[in-house]
């Protein structure tokens, strides 16, 4: 079996150290992949430190990678070796439920296999991005724009299209008013693509300390929800909001900046369950939603829809020894807004 090197938390809350592992042999619709990037989700510190519960150990976080195959086998048909190509949040699914066939693999009724932190269906665990290499079913891989760069595009693959899907599915566009609460990792993410399907787009940050880089990255307004004064103005002003804030807050006030059959999306996972005024949704026919990633057709409209607008994140990029420091800058909001392990650095190791 192909031997590979990463990162590894050991166990809940261990810092990440070097790892090696195994890969699984390569398969006749298998793709290799040779991760150049790998980007830092929030959600590999959450699962990493086990704040989900059901953490599978060692873990090899990371699903925002980006790279160029290396090998292909004997029946796959949609790459070819030097082809540059991402991989999301999961690497198969059922493929026969409703959802499945739907191409909207993440909704799986069986659930999906997921990238990291999760059983293959052979009963062998996942690892992640913060490594080498990766062997994965061509179904599950895919294409990156040739004109965009690998470091900048890999958030794309969970931050990008976390925002892309909600956008897409509650019809933002030329006319309607979209606010994205919070500027960091998925929220700038909201603002460039909200930006570039045509709505007009409002941030919602607890401070005016990034209303430059909001307007920068084509947010028309920029608001501090510390100011009571913001939901007395704004109130009943949006057609969708969409809330990237993975900490625990109170939801009403948003609910009111709704116009009526306005929509509050929840893209970000608090560690709290969120109290709800039902008088809120009931007077304004509105509607609390949640949406998770995008399935593989949505993932690669959101890839070819950045490639033809030039759209990238915004990235910090690290050798994966700063792996830890990043992590506590992470939960800091010391970061804008992603950042990327560079992979050439594990060979300094």
């Amino acid at each position: 079996m192909p031997n590979a090197k990463g990162y590894a938390a050991a166990v809940a809350k261990a810092p990440l150290q070097p790892y090696s592992f195994e890969r699984r042999e390569q398969r006749e619709h298998d793709v290799a992949i040779e991760i150049k990037y790998c980007g830092i989700c929030h959600s590999d510190i959450h699962q990493a430190r086990d704040e989900w519960g059901g953490a599978i150990f060692p873990m090899v976080p990371g699903h925002e990678i980006a790279g160029i195959v290396t090998g292909v086998g004997s029946k796959v048909t949609k790459f070819k070796v030097g082809d540059k190509v991402g991989i999301g949040c999961f690497v198969d699914s059922c493929r026969t439920c409703e959802q499945c066939k739907e191409g909207l693999e993440q909704y799986c009724a069986v659930g999906a296999v997921w990238t990291y932190n999760a059983k293959e269906k052979d009963g062998e665990p996942t690892f992640g991005g913060y490594s080498n290499k990766i062997v994965t079913d061509e179904n599950y891989v895919l294409r990156l724009p040739d004109n965009l760069p690998l470091d900048g595009v890999a958030p794309l693959l969970c931050a990008g299209i976390t925002l892309y899907s909600p956008l897409k599915h509650w019809n933002a566009g030329p006319g309607k008013k979209v606010a994205i609460v919070g500027l960091g990792g998925l929220g700038h993410m909201g603002v460039k693509l909200a930006h570039a399907l045509g709505a007009e787009v409002t941030v919602l940050s607890q401070s005016l300390r990034k209303q430059e880089d909001g307007k920068r990255l084509g947010a028309d307004h920029y608001y501090a929800t510390s100011d009571p004064k913001t939901f007395e103005k704004l109130a009943r002003s949006f057609d969708l909001i969409i809330n990237t804030v993975g900490s625990d807050m109170d939801l009403n006030p948003y609910l009111e900046l709704l116009k009526v059959d306005g929509s509050l999306v929840v893209v970000g996972l608090p560690d709290k369950p969120a109290s709800i005024a039902q008088f809120a949704l009931v007077l304004g026919r509105r509607s609390l939603a949640g949406s998770a990633i995008g399935g593989i057709p949505e993932t690669q409209e959101m890839l070819d829809f950045c490639g033809k607008h030039n759209i990238v994140s915004d990235i910090e990029v690290i050798p994966i020894q700063k792996v830890n420091e990043a992590y506590e800058r992470v939960l800091k909001s010391d970061v804008r807004y992603r950042f990327v392990i560079d992979m050439a650095s594990l060979n300094a190791n």
